[in-house]
């Protein structure tokens, strides 16, 4: 199983907590001017030293306290705001104030759609067979207040909660149903975890299996059992093809029986096809050229080529040659 730690809720908070507002920070510097400018001036004219001292205290402290205590939110982001460690309120999107020391800003949370992908490795299917499962969750917090009070680390937490929940799902099913369900088994790993993310002011929009690993080995006998499968196919459908067509010589058997001149007439067809290509050779039966006569048909046409012959012996010869 592994965890990965990428985008986690404490980096987030951290790189908010360093994030100085820019027009806080130009406030600040415009009244550190100013005093600087009137301290000058106030010196120059020769006013008194005390008056001085304030002025430039009274203008500091202001630009200070803008500093600390202005505050924005971007659009898709809302802020914990704390008073004196009591929740008060959700703060943002948009331009806040808070009070520097009393107040605290100790969550923002994002409310955009986020992705998070994890694993579970080498874990056992219903009919213990190890695979490794990758998939993403997109999930997103519908409740500021409950994902920041109710649970400590809320990206965290719903990455656990989720590798749990697929190790469960994959040890409830069979390898087969794993890799021809995918979308059930994503309706399932959605469900459950959005079940357990519920009451941390999350949900969860759905859950997609990218890809399941299995062994080298098993994924080479389940190459073959493939292949054996389909040479059955391939065979059963032969088979019915013979039978088929041994179906259809028997009804033409049927048909001949009592009709010699067709069965003579076919014969002669098959015949003639086989002679028609130059060189053809035919062989036929004995018990074929007893039974449709083809002997003397045969002899027949032998004889009346013959004559054909002697009678024209010219256009013969100029055939031979």
């Amino acid at each position: 199983m592994v965890i990965k730690p990428t985008g986690l809720n404490i980096s987030y908070e951290e790189k908010k907590q360093s994030q100085i507002n820019g027009l806080a920070v130009f406030v600040f510097l415009i009244l550190v001017i100013i005093s600087s400018a009137a301290a000058v001036w106030m010196a120059i004219e020769r006013i008194n030293v005390v008056w001085i001292i304030l002025e430039l205290l009274v203008l500091n402290i202001i630009g200070l306290y803008v500093l600390l205590a202005f505050k924005v939110a971007e659009q898709w982001e809302k802020s914990i705001h704390l008073r004196l460690g009591r929740f008060v309120g959700l703060k943002g999107p948009g331009p806040f104030w808070i009070i520097p020391i009393v107040d605290t800003l100790p969550a923002w949370i994002d409310h955009r759609v986020m992705v998070t992908s994890f694993t579970a490795e080498r874990t056992l299917t219903k009919d213990t067979v190890p695979v490794d499962v990758d998939a993403v969750l997109f999930w997103v917090v519908w409740d500021a207040e409950k994902a920041a009070l109710e649970v400590e680390n809320y990206r965290a937490a719903i990455s656990w909660a989720a590798q749990t929940a697929l190790r469960e799902i994959i040890g409830q099913m069979e390898l087969a149903d794993i890799l021809v369900g995918r979308a059930r088994m994503d309706e399932e790993l959605q469900h459950i975890i959005d079940d357990r993310t519920t009451p941390w002011g999350i949900t969860v929009q759905s859950v997609e299996i990218r890809d399941v690993v299995i062994p080298a080995g098993l994924e080479d006998a389940m190459s073959r059992q493939a292949q054996a499968e389909r040479e059955r196919q391939a065979r059963v459908i032969l088979g019915e093809s013979e039978e088929q067509i041994a179906d259809s010589f028997a009804k033409a058997a049927e048909s001949y029986r009592n009709n010699p001149t067709a069965l003579h007439l076919r014969a002669m067809n098959m015949l003639f096809e086989g002679l028609k290509e130059k060189g053809a050779m035919v062989i036929v039966p004995s018990s074929a050229v007893d039974t449709m006569n083809l002997g003397g048909l045969m002899g027949m046409t032998a004889m009346t080529d013959m004559a054909q012959r002697l009678t024209n012996p010219d256009e013969g010869d100029s055939v031979d040659e």
